[in-house]
């Protein structure tokens, strides 16, 4: 197998990924809009990701304002305490909080769904009958999962800062009033928005992957099993990488607030 061989796999698939993506948003504006999958797929990823993203949220933001705390002691700077902490948690902890957790849990049960029925030949009876599965399946299952992501994000944003202030407080023995006067002197409004368009842009990339893996698994049921860890694994890898694209660009567009 020659380099050029290998090299026209991936780029095959990821062409298709960008394909199913753009045919996802075309196909948001036909009619009918499926309001009653998008209902019950919003529930199920809610379902199964509350709960986890409120327990992982507190560590995340305990560890995050400890960290802090001991730099801004060492620096003498104690008082940027809650400010540096809380921004941290909003900006990049909880969009990647949230993003992981829907593509583990609510993407890989996409995934698995979508593809026990093309390996049941569902999504080939479809066609046949003139329904778009794209426009029928795979359209409320990304909806969903960015509707949950944007809504979850605040959930983990108010959790993780209550945790970091509590630890802060009580285990470092911070001053209430300096952790927040700290924050409204260096934050700002575009911090809460980048967070929350992350956690959109995230959840649509978690559910068009899930999506995509499950309508094109490989060999029967072991290879929907073998899609499902791939979207997760693709999906985490993308995550990353727009989050440090989005972080960038945000920080050269937004100026920082001074203190």
């Amino acid at each position: 197998m020659t380099a050029a061989t290998r090299l026209a796999g991936p780029l095959r698939q990821s062409g298709r990924l960008f394909a199913l993506a753009a045919t996802t948003v075309r196909e948001v504006f036909r009619r009918p809009f499926q309001v009653r999958e998008l209902v019950e797929q919003f529930w199920f990823v809610a379902s199964v990701t509350i709960l986890p993203a409120a327990l992982v949220s507190i560590p995340f933001g305990a560890v995050i304002a400890l960290q802090v705390g001991s730099l801004t002691q060492q620096l003498g700077a104690q008082s940027f305490t809650g400010g540096a902490s809380v921004l941290a948690v909003v900006q990049q902890a909880s969009p990647l909080i949230v993003a992981l957790l829907i593509a583990g849990a609510g993407g890989a049960a996409i995934c698995a769904d979508l593809g026990s029925r093309t390996i049941r030949e569902e999504l080939d009876a479809m066609e046949v009958m003139g329904v778009s599965p794209v426009q029928r399946l795979v359209v409320p299952r990304v909806l969903a999962t960015m509707l949950v992501a944007v809504l979850l994000n605040g959930l983990v944003s108010v959790v993780g800062v209550l945790g970091g202030y509590f630890f802060n407080v009580v285990l470092q023995h911070g001053t209430p009033g300096a952790y927040l006067a700290s924050f409204s002197a260096l934050a700002q409004l575009p911090d809460l928005y980048i967070g929350e368009f992350k956690a959109l842009v995230f959840g649509f990339v978690a559910g068009v992957v899930a999506a995509y893996r499950g309508l094109n698994p490989r060999g029967g049921p072991k290879g929907v099993g073998d899609a499902v860890n791939q979207s997760v694994v693709v999906t985490f890898l993308l995550l990353f990488f727009l989050n440090m694209v989005l972080t960038a660009v945000y920080l050269q567009i937004v100026p920082p607030k001074g203190a």
